[in-house]
């Protein structure tokens, strides 16, 4: 489907891009976590557990049970919280906390289709309050992803009302194309997951970023294009620290459960 070449000019192609592990290096979401703390959103308790869940995003496949388990946490973590003052908070630390994550190689891609007369679009599972401020600071042209169910007095529920998400990506993909005149067979997708297939097979030309084991071998089955990004402040024996550091968040976790722990409780639930 692919033929490796560099992209062409052209004003029907878009750019398809997941986000978290395709152009930045952590779960959007979580990557907040220090500033909702902050914020009285999360108490000690659930600051640890989302420490120990973006340690986890980062080291393991994104898988469709991997992928489960975070939405649990995420929409779990998320109930009773004011929408607008998730959306303050975001806004107020999008550039401390996010810049550093975006890959160097993301940024110079979404460049360059940029440059060629492409509009880039970022496809994602994420909260659509998440991310799109971090697609406006990518400079991106549109953004689909998921929906946070909000109550009457602003507060969300913990459910999705949607789930950008497998199929849904392939849904999304196509809808944006026929809004916006993209011609597939010419357009391009880039994801780091297993689970974004769909998502590849929706485009002319799927490329792989950061992938999985899965989504590796089938690149390579299917030559697609392999990109390996990694962030210039990553420090080398990240991973060989990995696993001691996630026994001792288990540890931390199991600590803050037992003894309650608990300095900070969200007041809105």
């Amino acid at each position: 489907m692919s033929d490796g070449r560099p992209p062409t000019p052209g004003p029907d192609v878009a750019a398809f891009f997941d986000l978290d592990k395709t152009v930045i290096a952590k779960s959007s979401i979580l990557a907040f976590s220090r500033e909702f703390f902050h914020g009285g959103l999360l108490d000690t308790r659930t600051l640890m557990k989302s420490a120990y869940n973006q340690l986890t995003f980062a080291l393991s496949p994104a898988d469709a049970d991997h992928v489960e388990r975070l939405r649990r946490h995420v929409t779990t973590m998320c109930r009773g919280w004011d929408a607008t003052q998730v959306q303050r908070i975001v806004a107020e630390s999008l550039d401390e906390v996010v810049t550093p994550l975006i890959y160097a190689g993301a940024a110079e891609l979404i460049a360059l289709h940029h440059d060629l007369g492409h509009d880039v679009v970022l496809v994602s599972a994420s909260g659509r309050d998440i991310v799109e401020p971090i697609g406006a600071l990518l400079g991106v042209d549109h953004v689909r992803a998921s929906e946070m169910q909000i109550d009457d007095d602003g507060h969300y529920t913990g459910e999705l009302t949607y789930y950008c998400y497998g199929e849904e990506k392939r849904a999304a993909i196509e809808s944006v194309a026929a809004d916006y005149g993209y011609d597939l067979d010419k357009s391009y997708a880039f994801t780091d997951s297993i689970t974004d297939v769909p998502m590849l097979e929706s485009v002319g030309h799927p490329r792989v970023v950061n992938p999985d084991r899965a989504l590796r071998r089938l690149a390579e089955n299917h030559d697609w294009p392999i990109y390996d990004f990694a962030l210039e402040t990553e420090p080398s024996a990240a991973s060989a620290a990995a696993p001691a550091l996630a026994a001792a968040l288990v540890v931390g976790v199991g600590a803050a459960v037992g003894y309650g722990v608990g300095v900070r409780r969200t007041t809105s639930r």
